[in-house]
């Protein structure tokens, strides 16, 4: 009886110290075949965990960061994007692990020593991180500002940096931008931006600005009807009036219709220049009530679809919403430089990857993500430590804050 209870003394022993070491035997066991691993709350870090699901779920920006980010001794040391790059790969099925749960502490000690304060213990925004990772990644990888190509058109930037005379657009002739582009992420795309005379149409030349993230506002419904993407994006791209704008050609002697002083107004002009390899859309869900001032959330559902087609919202030299002429040559006139050649593969055409879905108000709430399963076409649900099955039924029913897409890639035929 005595060897009992000493065997049972040292099993009871074995098991703590299995505890300690090993933590809670929930938290070891195997994932489920078919799920992705979750990922453990280090404290209000479900903003995280929901983007680095919906990152993992886009193939191209996972297998562009394995393509930069070096593997041997000798490299320059990049620790946030070795950090993420695990992480992405476990998420993904790249890396071949076995534990259910996942650890993303190195990517927040990662991101702190790019002097970015991310407390783990407040509430953050998921939107707001994204761009915090994207700014990190280009630090490490060009951390001098000469090697970056800075908004076209803008000379006072041009003038202020050691820009390449290759990577510089005059206006008059387009040149095509070199080594910049190629190391830039697959989120990375241009809008395009011009002003045009209501009065002599005078086109300004056109503008080129960078943008890693599209966000949009949610236009008034009315009678309350359902609010769609598509509506969303034309809101983003709709044309603008700017009065009182001085124009040159207006200043001209002889001009008809000419109005004292010169001043007119113009028509601003938007639209995507360069479409991304990986598309993020931000609904901005923060309204402000008018009676208080106080932070307020919109709960419209924005009707959203598997697949998303950007080519009404795509800049083409010959089509202004300001009633160009007949001839299609209204961007190319007055000066103004042409179109930069949009070199990416693939169509207009956009496939749904993730979406990421706040729960609750504008002060606290959680974060949730639907996602695609790296081995089969289901759709999985991810909470933190918590993945399920889902199904694009109830994937497209959600209420969207972030939709990442991926462009899809056409096959050329001979």
């Amino acid at each position: 009886m005595h060897g009992w209870t000493l065997l049972g003394g040292v099993a009871a022993a074995v098991v703590a110290g299995l505890y300690v070491l090993w933590g809670p035997v929930v938290e070891r066991k195997k994932r489920r075949s078919g799920l992705v691993p979750g990922l453990l709350n280090l404290g209000n870090t479900c903003f995280l965990n929901a983007l680095l699901q919906g990152l993992a779920a886009c193939p191209a920006f996972l297998q562009w960061l394995q393509d930069h980010t070096p593997s041997h001794a000798h490299a320059q040391p990049r620790p946030l994007s070795v950090a993420l790059l695990r992480l992405l790969q476990a998420l993904s099925g790249a890396e071949a692990t076995e534990e259910h749960l996942l650890d993303a502490s190195s990517l927040l000690e990662a991101l702190r020593s790019h002097r970015w304060n991310i407390s783990s213990f407040e509430e953050q925004d998921a939107h707001e991180l994204f761009h915090v990772l994207t700014a990190s990644l280009e630090d490490e990888w060009d951390p001098h500002p000469y090697h970056r190509v800075v908004p076209l058109f803008d000379v006072q930037a041009l003038q202020e940096t050691e820009t390449p005379p290759k990577q510089i657009l005059c206006r008059t002739q387009a040149v095509s931008l070199q080594a910049s582009w190629r190391r830039q992420h697959p989120f990375h795309g241009r809008l395009a931006s011009n002003m045009i005379c209501k009065r002599c149409r005078h086109q300004s030349p056109l503008r080129y600005d960078t943008f890693d993230s599209l966000s949009l506002s949610i236009p008034a419904t009315v009678w309350g009807g359902p609010v769609t993407l598509e509506q969303c994006l034309r809101h983003f791209v709709s044309s603008e009036s700017v009065q009182g704008v001085e124009c040159d050609s207006c200043n001209k002697v002889g001009t008809p219709g000419r109005a004292e002083g010169g001043r007119s107004t113009f028509v601003k002009q938007l639209r995507l220049g360069k479409l991304p390899q990986c598309l993020c859309l931000h609904l901005q869900r923060l309204s402000w009530s008018g009676r208080c001032g106080q932070a307020l959330k919109r709960r419209e559902r924005v009707l959203f679809g598997e697949t998303l087609a950007l080519c009404p919202f795509r800049h083409s030299p010959s089509r202004t919403d300001a009633d160009p002429p007949s001839d299609g040559k209204t961007a190319l006139a007055n000066g103004a430089c042409p179109a930069l050649p949009d070199r990416s593969s693939g169509s207009c055409a956009y496939r749904l990857m993730a979406v990421v879905v706040h729960h609750g108000d504008m002060h606290s709430g959680h974060f949730v993500t639907f996602r695609r399963s790296p081995a089969s076409p289901r759709w999985l649900w991810a909470s933190d430590d918590v993945v399920r099955r889902s199904s694009l039924q109830e994937v497209l029913a959600s209420s969207a804050y972030l939709l990442f897409y991926e462009r899809i890639q056409t096959t050329k035929t001979t």
